[in-house]
């Protein structure tokens, strides 16, 4: 596998890689001399664009971890090469760009897996387990928040990360997107968006805190609560316990699946429910115990995930088609922010 783009998500990228049984780095493409300097102490050749990598040392493989701006273009240029791809999520950073990519990979038969990781955790995996046992019911909504404080220094809005500051630099889409690829796997398509927007304690031209609500396929709605300038540890990022840069806060839960028989915390994956339809009443106990998990990162298992795609022994788990879903859905929350109306959400 290659790697196109060295920073901060291409270098876990490359870790990994170099960590699995399954695959191995043959290549780095960048046109930095971080890079350059990168990939001779890992004893790989550097190559400035994609063009000379698939001329001259052409991969089975590619991971596309460029800025968004560069994703769709790469990406075609890699399924065009007969290359399968992961590419980082977004899948493309305008929701045309992300057809046209769709388009060239169903045109060309080749591979993408779009790098929405958490779907290769071992605990939205046992969740959804949970929820299409039956257990819970049929759905009728979910709750769900994303709130936390990101750092006022550290240079995370200063500098170069000025456009944190800007329209597309809020929670909406850098954060909301991977919570939008969890919700439709546990709970099915988002047809509907509402949304209120607030940049109130920041003050930056962009929104720092957002309340949305959803409508599903299937009848269920759902509630969200998105803001980077929350002090509370009630995010996937801090809940899952999935990177060790984040303080672990293992006992609080981010979402609340709940169906007519019971309702699932995520993800400390508590149950409770009612086990006879009799026994259903507010003034009844629950049944409760917590499902059993097991532990593993999901980056790790995303590249064991991708080597099979690129042997051919399993389709991807996250298609073009779903990042694009995932962008579609985004954008339409972006859209009922400005306009305080509901945005239907079209499923291509």
């Amino acid at each position: 596998m290659a790697v196109a783009g060295a920073g901060l998500i291409g270098a876990r990228h490359i870790e990994e890689i170099r960590r699995s049984p399954c695959a191995r780095l043959s290549a780095i493409v960048d046109i930095s001399g971080a890079a350059a300097d990168l990939a001779a102490g890992l004893g790989v050749p550097a190559y400035p664009c994609l063009k000379e990598l698939f001329e001259r040392d052409k991969p089975e493989g590619l991971i596309v971890a460029t800025p968004n701006r560069l994703h769709a273009d790469q990406a075609i240029q890699s399924l065009e090469a007969g290359v399968p791809t992961l590419v980082e999520k977004p899948l493309a950073h305008t929701l045309e760009e992300g057809v046209r990519l769709c388009e060239a990979a169903e045109r060309t038969g080749v591979p993408v897996l779009v790098g929405h990781h958490r779907r290769h955790n071992p605990i939205l995996h046992a969740a959804v387990d949970v929820v299409r046992s039956g257990i819970l019911g049929p759905l009728v909504g979910v709750i769900g928040s994303a709130v936390f404080y990101k750092p006022d220094a550290e240079g995370y809005y200063e500098g170069p990360n000025a456009w944190r500051r800007e329209p597309g630099g809020g929670p909406i889409l850098i954060n909301m997107i991977h919570e939008i690829d969890n919700l439709r796997s546990l709970v099915g398509e988002i047809v509907a968006v509402q949304a209120m927007a607030s940049s109130a304690t920041r003050r930056f031209e962009v929104e720092d805190t957002v309340a949305i609500n959803l409508r599903f396929a299937n009848g269920a709605l759902g509630t969200f609560l998105l803001s980077d300038t929350g002090a509370s540890p009630k995010s996937w990022e801090q809940t899952s316990c999935e990177n060790e840069a984040f303080s672990p806060y293992p006992d609080e839960d981010c979402y609340t699946i709940i169906g007519t028989r019971g309702s699932l915390g995520m993800p400390t994956m508590r149950l409770k429910y009612y086990e006879r339809d009799g026994d259903r009443s507010w003034s009844r106990p629950f049944a409760a115990r917590t499902v059993p998990l097991r532990r593993h990162d999901p980056l790790e298992a995303q590249i064991e995930h991708f080597a099979r795609v690129v042997r051919g022994e399993a389709a991807p788990l996250v298609t073009a088609r779903d990042g694009l879903r995932n962008l579609r859905v985004t954008e339409a929350i972006a859209r009922a922010a400005r306009s305080a109306g509901t945005v239907e959400v079209a499923i291509p």
